[in-house]
């Protein structure tokens, strides 16, 4: 028979340590406590969040007699001070199941890749709701310190305590704020991800542009705003993403297209328009539009539908006159609605995803079946082998993290960078078994390689690959064991049709926010000046970089400082 396990050792006292957003807390092990000498700085409009890790004192059974209302597993709940000007909001930090963290081919750079419990969901918390702290685990309580626009600038002291339902405290924890008066201008490159709409009708149970669906959708928009991201994937016809070959995925076609005689069609964008309203008001500056060819290879048209029933799709080849023909009568008039409810310039197109070498000649007879009525517009698409570029077949190219250097050493300006599934050695990711460094340290990378702009493929990829079926992504989070957890998504849905984040998309953000910092200082004091912060040695590279959590709250802080000494020289 196999030993005992030895009884753990009784605790009698709470233990409560104060993390920075760069730490993952999980149940079994003690977290990396913040350092005390981190700077946390801000400025009005500004988020920086923190969290409070706590383990319960031992609770023997049969000690309360009667237990007390809660149960014999306590509750704690937050009780904050700040000034006016910060508004503070918490979210408990639930564990998600996950089996897929890593190939087995991964370097070094990863937390665990174990299958187990991990610190993901953001669950939102009621003033004074309480978060349950199960015998011998470390549960975190995530706290958003929200700057607001006219906060005052300063030193701002910010109090922390955790308290049990009679109000008795275990824990205080005390932080200042450096706020500082500057005012980062808006992201200098695009931001964008893809959000899919057939999650979303079956996450809200409703069709396709029902009040309920509009109701989440808004609410996904809303979270890819906080993640910093200004453009989105707009559903314009269903984008052939992520589909098995043969196979559809459900149709989530903004545009209405009837065909009043044989061959002549009428389009309907009222639901384009008013979707592009909504993202207006929400701040996005860019879109995108769907592929105009099937992913991997552009062999076959989009599932587009006509009179509400399929015309294209896998059986119809990209090159057939039929799809040439209605893409004469839709490309103009789409343009022309995007041209007066959007820009045309902030409109991004597609041809095929991820196309590679060998598929060369396919996707070069796809893009000639729409290059002239595509003429003046900006047309994006991910890959990686070079050839392709070489070849003039994609003219701004999205490359792949880990193919990067290969264009920085050409001297090719004009490109932008991506992750996936794929990117999982050396580079940075969002993976859940990624350190949180190596996802905040993209902002500073974007900056250094003077990418264009960054594309994400999941907001809220709930499938599993090729979209077979739909998946619970609090249970699921690897799109059934086809990538590495955390991959397919950075927001959960969560009830009453309201998106919720994610540890790992609250860090996204943080880089962001370091990416506008860096670029509205080099606007005042040249890039020099910047990298003699941000990589002083000038050996900071896709593949190479700081992992120590307390280098990106320096690097904030001394970012903020000089924005704010540049700031004020220019005004003299």
């Amino acid at each position: 028979m196999p030993p005992k396990p030895h009884p753990a050792p009784e605790r009698t006292a709470w233990q409560v340590l104060l993390c920075d957003s760069l730490e993952k807390v999980f149940p079994d092990t003690a977290p990396r406590p913040m350092s005390p000498a981190s700077e946390l700085a801000g400025w009005p409009g500004a988020r920086v969040s923190v969290q409070l890790a706590v383990r319960a004192p031992s609770v023997p059974m049969g000690r309360v007699v009667p237990p007390p209302p809660e149960g014999l597993v306590p509750w704690v709940h937050l009780v904050a001070q700040a000034p006016e000007g910060i508004a503070i909001a918490a979210s408990a930090v639930d564990l998600v199941p996950a089996r897929f963290l890593a190939f087995e081919q991964h370097d070094e750079g990863y937390l665990r890749d174990t299958a187990g419990l991990w610190p993901d969901v953001l669950r939102p918390l009621a003033p004074g709701e309480g978060v349950k702290c199960y015998p011998g685990q470390w549960q975190s309580v995530w706290i958003d310190l929200e700057i607001a626009a006219d906060a005052p600038c300063g030193p701002t002291p910010v109090t922390l305590a955790l308290c049990l339902a009679d109000g008795t405290e275990v824990a205080r924890h005390s932080l200042n704020l450096d706020i500082r008066a500057v005012r980062p201008a808006p992201l200098g490159i695009v931001n964008t991800i893809w959000m899919h709409c057939d999650g979303i009708a079956r996450q809200s149970g409703s069709e396709p542009f029902s009040a309920p669906f509009m109701a989440l959708a808004e609410s996904c928009m809303a979270a890819a705003r906080d993640l910093g991201c200004n453009a989105l994937l707009v559903p314009v016809w269903t984008p052939p993403l992520d589909t098995e070959v043969g196979a559809e995925r459900m149709p989530t076609q903004l545009v209405i297209i009837r065909e009043p005689s044989p061959g002549r069609y009428a389009f309907d964008f009222s639901r384009l328009e008013d979707w592009l309203a909504r993202m207006r008001c929400l701040g996005f500056t860019h879109l995108e539009l769907p592929h105009l060819f099937t992913q991997w290879g552009a062999e076959a048209t989009p599932a587009i539908y006509v009179e509400g029933q399929r015309r294209f799709g896998w059986d119809v080849a990209a090159t057939d006159p039929a799809y040439r023909h209605f893409l004469e009568q839709f490309l103009p008039a789409l343009r022309d609605v995007l041209e007066r409810h959007w820009g045309l310039a902030h409109c991004l197109f597609h041809i095929s995803d991820e196309p590679e070498a060998h598929m060369a000649q396919a996707f070069g007879a796809a893009r000639a079946v729409v290059e002239d009525l595509l003429e003046g517009c900006t047309i994006i698409d991910a890959m990686s082998d070079i050839a392709l570029y070489d070849q003039g077949l994609v003219t701004t190219p999205v490359v792949s993290t880990d193919h990067g250097q290969d264009f920085l050493d050409r001297g090719i300006a004009d490109f932008w960078l991506y992750y996936c599934v794929a990117q999982h050695r050396d580079v940075a990711n969002r993976f859940f078994a990624t350190p949180p460094a190596r996802n905040r340290v993209l902002g500073t990378q974007l900056w250094l390689t003077g990418a264009k702009g960054f594309l994400h493929w999941g907001l809220n990829f709930w499938n599993t690959a090729h979209s077979k079926r739909p998946v619970d992504p609090f249970r699921e989070p690897d799109a059934g064991g086809a990538f590495p957890a955390g991959d397919p998504f950075v927001i959960y849905p969560g009830p009453d049709n309201c998106a919720w984040h994610s540890i790992r998309g609250r860090v996204v953000a943080e880089a962001f926010a370091d990416l506008q910092l860096m670029q509205s200082l080099e606007a005042l004091v040249g890039r020099d000046a910047v990298r003699q912060i941000v990589d002083p040695e000038e050996a900071l590279t896709l593949t190479s970089y700081p992992m120590d959590p307390d280098h990106y709250h320096r690097q904030r802080a001394t970012l903020v400082r000089a924005l704010e000494v540049a700031e004020v020289q220019s005004r003299s």
